[in-house]
């Protein structure tokens, strides 16, 4: 199973600008997906808010303990961190169905950063990866 999800940060605070914070969180992510038996297709950090497909590799899997271990500890660091910023309470999260293209989701992530002005490629953001995962193996599958 996969199930895409977008995280936001309170108030619309630009937290993920900087290679050192988005680093902190990437690190804490491959953690808590690791120990859920999950990997992350795709994710990219947008300045105020994350999207990211978690998607359970076995029968023992967990999806939303991963995600829910992730913003706990996120949360934390920001609070221990970075005063005055924080996640929103709750997050949009989307389970896709096997008769959905994955694929589609993965073009919506990869495509935020140029939908938002940010970059005029997909490609030259560079706050967007794979985790568990090669994300051109992952590209190389929608094609």
């Amino acid at each position: 199973m996969s199930v895409a999800f977008t995280l936001c940060l309170k108030g619309g605070v630009p937290a993920f600008t900087r290679p050192e914070i988005v680093n902190i969180f990437k690190d804490v992510l491959t953690s808590a997906v690791a120990k859920k038996a999950c990997i992350i297709p795709v994710y990219c950090f947008m300045p105020d808010h994350q999207h990211l497909i978690i998607t359970g590799t076995c029968s023992d899997s967990d999806i939303w303990n991963a995600l829910v271990s992730y913003k706990q500890r996120t949360g934390y660091w920001m609070t221990t961190n970075k005063a005055g910023i924080s996640w929103q309470k709750d997050f949009y999260d989307h389970v896709i169905k096997k008769h959905e293209d994955i694929a589609t989701q993965v073009r919506y992530i990869l495509d935020n950063p140029v939908r938002k002005g940010l970059v005029s490629s997909w490609q030259e953001y560079p706050f967007k990866g794979s985790i568990g995962c090669n994300m051109e193996d992952v590209l190389g599958a929608m094609i």
